[in-house]
């Protein structure tokens, strides 16, 4: 998701009030340390003391925690427990979190689950690899579709109108591997369909790779993605054949835990 700061700063009650208070927790919630009053209110352009009464609210919530010795400002602990209790609610991670486990532990990589929620695509779930190298996504990023292997997983097979709706507009360059033409991007798809697994190498961040397989549900519908993802080291352009089943194979079992059939 994108956390920060994006419109300017509203005086106004009720929903205008509400919104930037939900702002800056999303901000607050974005950031890899505690911040100063002054420095929230800078990246708002806002005033410290229109800051400082949604913080006191937001406190008073457990929603925010504000550091005794320092006086700075964190996410409260309340912003983990409603996470945990809504996580709960989508199937999906419940249903991959030991299978994504274990295959962490075979392939040595970090192994992202996904899917799609409001017409974004969303990392559900993260395990870190066994590499010098870890990756910063966290639960409840949100993903490029046209230059993922998650994404192009969705796009091979999900419903058609996703990939008119990404293609309105120009696709962007993340690095010069991105594939950015619309029918360069059908033809990688129309791969990715016949042979059940997608990459990405290099498309979303130079050096880094992965593959990624569906996941179905009862009705053999796509209902999340995942993923192995490391450093075109360790996951080749074309990736070793044992890490393709691996990854095809714990797509297979997170489905039919959810009610997948192979005959289907």
């Amino acid at each position: 998701m994108n956390f920060g700061p994006d419109r300017p700063e509203r005086e106004a009650s009720g929903t205008g009030t509400l919104d930037m208070a939900l702002r800056v927790l999303e901000y607050l919630a974005g950031q890899s340390q505690p911040l100063a009053l002054a420095q929230i209110a800078k990246a708002f352009s806002a005033s410290k003391a229109t800051v400082y009464r949604h913080l006191v609210t937001l406190q008073r919530h457990g929603y925010v925690r504000q550091d005794p010795e320092t006086s700075r400002y964190e996410p409260g602990v309340k912003l983990l427990v409603l996470g945990e209790a809504v996580r709960g609610r989508f199937d999906v991670a419940n249903a991959a979190r030991q299978e994504v486990s274990l295959l962490g532990e075979r392939t040595g990589q970090a192994v992202t689950v996904c899917r799609m929620i409001d017409g974004k695509l969303v990392v559900l779930d993260l395990i870190h690899g066994r590499t010098i190298i870890e990756f910063g996504t966290r639960p409840g990023t949100e993903l490029s579709i046209h230059a993922t292997a998650h994404g192009k997983v969705w796009l091979a097979f999900g419903a058609p109108e996703l990939f008119e709706r990404i293609t309105r507009e120009p696709l962007k360059e993340w690095t010069p591997k991105t594939i950015v033409r619309p029918d360069a991007l059908r033809h990688e798809i129309a791969t990715v369909r016949d042979r059940g697994w997608a990459t990405a190498s290099d498309e979303l961040i130079t050096a880094v790779n992965a593959l990624a397989a569906p996941i179905f549900n009862h009705s053999n519908e796509i209902v999340g993605s995942v993923a192995i993802v490391g450093a075109t080291q360790f996951i080749p352009v074309q990736p070793q054949p044992n890490q393709i089943e691996e990854v095809l194979a714990t797509g297979r079992r997170i489905s039919e835990r959810l009610g997948w059939r192979n005959n289907q």
